[in-house]
């Protein structure tokens, strides 16, 4: 094993790693994190890392045991945060609701998808480990940060001095928290400002989005992702709306602005995902070396286990035996609730066999290789930024060109409801190759932290299993109640529900619209192809850009979000990311290189509480509008203004708003002695 200077690496065995009391903390933070993120990535596409606010409530929690230590806490972070990401799942699955084969989600099959996809997403990872966090200099921007955070706690001294870290998540929390009910509940503030205006004969908009936890999210992902989405927006919104809403005629009966949503939506969102595709594509391309490196390097090991005993602790991994017997029983498990999936449309039992096999077979064998390339982008821009959706969408694809030959060799498409069979068959073996990548993506982040502060791999491993089951267990009950709450774009539960206020779900809206373009034979692959050149193009000028400059890229994956994400979302993470970058300077003008540190370590821990605070409260809305309609009630409880208001709540929106900058901006500066 590679060693180094970690001051950790010769901790006490006898000192607590995998406790009870940790394991039932860790369930509790992964129910919260998880509710979170599934709100949050419906809502705008988008899901937060959330080991370092786990690590640090952990940390709050159990210094109130005389034994607790940083190992415990890492492992209660761990398995938090592989919990969380599991949510990633539901980029996908709506779609099911979407085309109307489901009527609510399935228990048992949204469980054993979520939980089995997730297993097998730690297990096709552990192979990576000593090749991706022993022996590599990838970033693993959150891996670091949680360990950077961990050691703190640990020490009393430092931990006096700059604070556990909790009052700057609470306060970030409360902030989000107030403007989330004053906005989403009161709604005596608006989610955002939109200025239309015309372009000659066409249309586009400038919009800011108002959404605290997306100015958080943007602060985390750092300036060149947030510079890169800007550069998408300007392509989508100053480039091919004005340019198509130019050229084209306007329907009979539509107002411009409607045509000019009509535009993006139909024609813009499919190039944003051709040039997704191109960048996944790109950087599975850039995988191939450390990958087969890792898989060699893996073999190698398994070669030697008769000398697993002489390890030094922090190299021993899960055993051969361990690994095959949970791959087991998850393919087992995948197989089992596949049948379950396609068993009731009466097909021969050959077929409905051929379809098991098939679907669970393609989602294993491309989940070992999206592993790969997810371990790999953790490493490189962090789980907060990868580009799980890139990933989403072609494993839509070829799924959806497989079970399209499949269904028309056994002539699927000539029965009633062919096409619909065929569009959920596709979206159910997606959603295991979902399941499998965002783990991945989030394992390496935790197995990182745990090598910086001294942890047993194979316990870690253990904790991200429960961490799926757990977080498995949390997902489809929160999708029913927020679905309930406010449906998604074409699948609303009530038909007095306004449409307007639906959780957008993007990924697995396009998703969805992908797989019924390919069975419908009517998706605008002409988008998609423009979308891929603009894709290669773009991954041209960032290879350019690195090898001419010394500190400028420019992300593909970011700028085909940049043209896919609805503006009001992605402004706020514009924002936030400027905002991040000159807080960055600023710091390290007025306090060194050391006052650098913990300024930004406050505006991250300052961050996530925005991500949490706002997300929580939407679950708990949520709630509150479920029992309100189930009582006959209005689907706005809790507003205390009328449609009238709107104007004013845009100001005062906006007003909350940059207080709310106002605010982190001094949390991340302080004062002139910390």
């Amino acid at each position: 094993m590679k060693q180094n200077d970690n001051e950790f690496m010769q901790h006490d065995l006898r000192l607590p790693e995998l406790t009870v009391r940790g394991m039932l903390l860790g369930a509790i933070l992964t129910i919260i994190f998880t509710a979170s993120n599934v709100y949050l990535g419906l809502k705008v596409g988008l899901t937060f890392s959330s080991a370092i606010p786990a690590a640090v409530i952990s940390m709050a929690v159990l210094k109130m045991a005389k034994d607790s230590n940083i190992l415990e806490n890492n492992m209660v972070q761990t398995q938090a945060s592989a919990a969380g990401t599991l949510s990633a799942i539901i980029f996908i699955i709506p779609g099911m609701l979407m085309i109307g084969y489901w009527q609510g989600f399935e228990f048992w099959q949204t469980l054993l998808v979520s939980a089995c996809g997730g297993c097998l997403g730690v297990l096709f990872t552990i192979p990576l480990r000593r090749a991706m966090v022993v022996h590599s200099d990838l970033a693993y921007p959150e891996g670091v940060a949680a360990a950077e955070i961990l050691k703190v706690g640990s020490n009393a001294a430092a931990a006096s001095k700059q604070g556990s870290g909790l009052k700057e998540i609470m306060s970030g929390g409360i902030v989000a928290g107030v403007v989330a009910l004053l906005s989403n509940g009161f709604q005596v503030l608006s989610g955002g400002l939109s200025l239309w205006f015309h372009v000659g004969r066409g249309m586009t908009q400038f919009p800011i989005g108002y959404s605290t936890a997306l100015v958080g999210a943007g602060y985390l992902i750092g300036i060149a992702s947030g510079l890169a989405m800007l550069v998408g927006i300007l392509i989508a919104w100053a480039g091919f709306v004005p340019f198509y809403t130019i050229t084209s005629a306007l329907p009979d009966g539509m107002t411009m602005q409607k045509f000019a949503g009509a535009v993006y939506q139909e024609r813009v969102r499919l190039i944003g995902a051709g040039a997704m595709g191109v960048a996944a594509i790109w950087t599975l391309i850039t995988l191939a070396e450390p990958v087969i490196e890792g898989v060699k390097e893996s073999i190698a090991s398994v070669r030697m286990s008769d000398g697993e005993k002489d390890k030094h602790r922090m190299d021993i991994d899960m055993s051969i035996k361990s690994i095959g017997l949970v791959f087991a029983l998850t393919v087992a498990g995948l197989l089992a609730i596949f049948y379950a999936f396609v068993s009731p449309e009466g097909l021969p039992l050959m077929q409905n066999l051929t379809f098991v096999l098939v679907g669970v077979g393609v989602a294993v064998f491309m989940g070992f290789f999206v592993a790969a390339a997810c371990a790999y982008m953790a490493g490189l821009v962090g789980t907060s930024s990868s580009p799980i959706s890139g990933i989403g969408i072609l494993g839509i694809i070829v799924a959806s060109l497989v079970m399209y030959a499949l269904c028309t060799s056994f002539g699927i498409f000539s029965l009633p409801g062919g096409e619909k069979f065929a569009t959920a068959t596709a979206i159910f073996t997606t959603s295991i190759i979902m399941a499998i990548a965002c783990i991945s993506n989030d394992n390496m982040q935790d197995l990182k932290t745990g090598y910086l502060v001294g942890a047993t791999p194979w316990r870690q491993q253990v904790a991200l299993l429960l961490g799926c089951v757990v977080g498995a267990l949390v997902i489809a009950p929160v999708l029913n109640l927020l679905y309930e709450a406010y449906g998604f774009p074409g699948a609303l539960p009530r038909p007095d529900m306004d449409p307007s206020q639906a959780l957008a779900a993007p990924q697995a809206a396009l998703m969805t619209t992908i797989a019924q373009g390919i069975f419908s034979s009517q998706l605008a692959w002409e988008y998609i192809y423009l979308g891929m050149g603009l894709g290669v193009l773009l991954v041209i000028v960032d290879q350019l850009l690195k090898r001419n400059t010394r500190h400028l890229c420019l992300p593909s994956l970011a700028v085909g979000m940049g043209i896919y994400l609805p503006p009001s979302v992605q402004t706020p993470l514009v924002i936030g990311a400027i905002m991040g970058y000159f807080l960055n300077k600023k710091l390290k003008e007025r306090k060194g290189e050391e006052g650098r540190k913990n300024g930004m370590r406050r505006g991250t821990l300052f961050a996530s509480g925005l991500i949490v605070g706002e997300s929580l409260v939407g679950v708990a809305l949520a709630g509150v509008i479920v029992v309100s309609v189930t009582s006959g009630g209005s689907d706005s409880p809790l507003a205390l203004v009328g449609k009238d208001f709107a104007d004013t709540a845009e100001m005062l929106g906006l007003a909350v708003f940059l207080v709310t900058l106002a605010i982190f901006g001094k949390t991340v500066l302080g004062n002139k002695n910390n």
